[in-house]
C-alpha cells in the first residue's frame, strides 16, 4: 500500500516490555544524579530522543550530546544546536568513533553545574563528585562515548535493541561519576517515519522490516533531500517520476544486479544502499530537519 506522499506503508512494529524496567530504573535513580546526558544521532536527533525526555528528567540540568557528527550534515548540524540552544539546552558534538569532542564532556558538565559546585564549596564539601546520568537509544554510541570519557573500556558495550542489561557507574575522575543506563527505545512510535530512521540509522535492526520497502523509501528521501549523493554513488539521475522500488532498480542496473533476464535484485540493492550509508559511503546525510525548518 503507497501513502500519499509516495512512501510506501511499512509494518513496524515494537515489543518494548523489557523498556518498561529500563524506563522505571532510569526514574528510581534520577534522585542520585546532579544533571542528564542524552546522547543523540546527529544524523536523526529527532528520532532518537525519548519522547519521555522531558518529563523523565524533570527540572535536571541537561547536556544534549550530538553524537557521528562526523557522518551527518555539517549545516544541518549547525541548525540543530542552534534549535537545542533556543531549547535552553547544553549541546556538545562528538564523534566518540573517532574521539573527537569528547575531551570537552567533563569541562561542559562543570559549566553546565557551576551552580552546583559553588553550593558545594560554600558547604566545605570541595572534591565532592558530580554525578550524571548518561542516556540513549540503543546502538548510538553510548558505550563507546563513555569509554572515551573515562579513557579505558568502562561501559558494557554492543547494547542490542530488545536487551536490557542494569544500571553501572562509572568514575571519570576525582570529581565525575556517570551512571551508565541500557539503551531504551519507546512504547510506541509517533510515526512510522521514526520508526523507520531508527532502522536506516541501525537503532532498531533493520532485519525485522522489509528490507526492499525500506530501502525503496530511503531512496525516496535521498531523491528529496540529497539527490546529488544518488547521483554521484549510483550514477543516475534520480527521477522526480519514479517511485523508490522504481529507483532502487535503476541503482542495482548501474550497479549489474541481474538476477535473470531483465529482471535485477532490487533487496540486494536494497541492502546495498543501507550497508553504503552505515559506512558513510553516501556523504555526510543528516536525514531530519529541526522544527524551526
Amino acid at each position: 500500500m503507497t501513502q500519499n506522499n509516495g512512501f510506501e506503508k511499512m509494518n513496524i512494529q515494537w515489543f518494548p516490555g523489557h523498556m518498561t524496567k529500563a524506563q522505571r530504573m532510569i526514574e528510581e535513580n534520577l534522585a542520585m544524579v546532579d544533571a542528564v546526558c542524552e546522547i543523540l544521532d546527529a544524523r536523526i536527533p529527532y528520532s532518537s530522543r525519548n519522547p519521555d525526555i522531558d518529563r523523565l528528567a524533570g527540572d535536571k540540568p541537561r547536556l544534549v550530546i550530538l553524537n557521528r557528527v562526523d557522518l551527518a550534515d555539517p549545516q544541518m548540524t549547525a541548525r540543530w544546536r542552534k534549535y537545542f540552544e533556543s531549547c535552553g539546552l547544553a549541546i556538545l558534538e562528538t564523534d566518540a568513533k573517532s574521539g573527537k569532542g569528547v575531551g570537552s564532556f567533563a569541562p561542559a558538565v562543570r559549566r553546565l553545574l557551576k551552580d552546583k559546585l559553588a553550593a558545594y564549596e560554600a558547604k566545605g564539601q570541595v572534591g565532592r563528585p558530580l554525578r550524571v546520568m548518561i542516556l540513549g537509544i540503543p546502538n548510538v554510541g553510548k558505550s563507546t562515548f563513555i569509554n572515551r570519557v573515562a579513557g579505558r573500556k568502562a561501559a558494557i558495550a554492543g547494547d542490542k535493541t530488545g536487551v536490557t542489561r542494569g544500571k553501572q557507574w562509572i568514575n571519570i575522575d576525582q570529581g565525575l561519576d556517570l551512571l551508565d543506563t541500557p539503551g531504551i527505545l519507546w512504547p510506541k512510535f509517533d510515526s512510522q517515519e521514526v520508526g523507520e530512521m531508527l532502522a536506516i540509522t541501525n537503532a532498531i535492526k533493520a532485519d525485522v522490516l522489509d528490507k526492499e520497502t525500506l530501502g525503496a523509501n530511503f531512496m525516496l528521501r535521498l531523491r528529496e533531500l540529497y539527490p546529488k549523493a544518488i547521483e554521484e554513488r549510483y550514477k543516475f539521475v534520480p527521477d522526480p517520476d519514479m517511485n523508490g522500488f522504481e529507483l532502487l532498480e535503476q541503482a542495482a542496473k548501474k550497479r549489474g544486479f541481474l538476477v535473470s533476464r531483465g529482471e535485477y535484485d532490487i533487496e540486494r540493492m536494497a541492502n546495498t544502499l543501507l550497508g553504503e550509508y552505515h559506512d558513510g559511503k553516501l556523504g555526510r546525510l543528516t536525514l531530519e530537519a529541526p522544527p524551526d525548518a
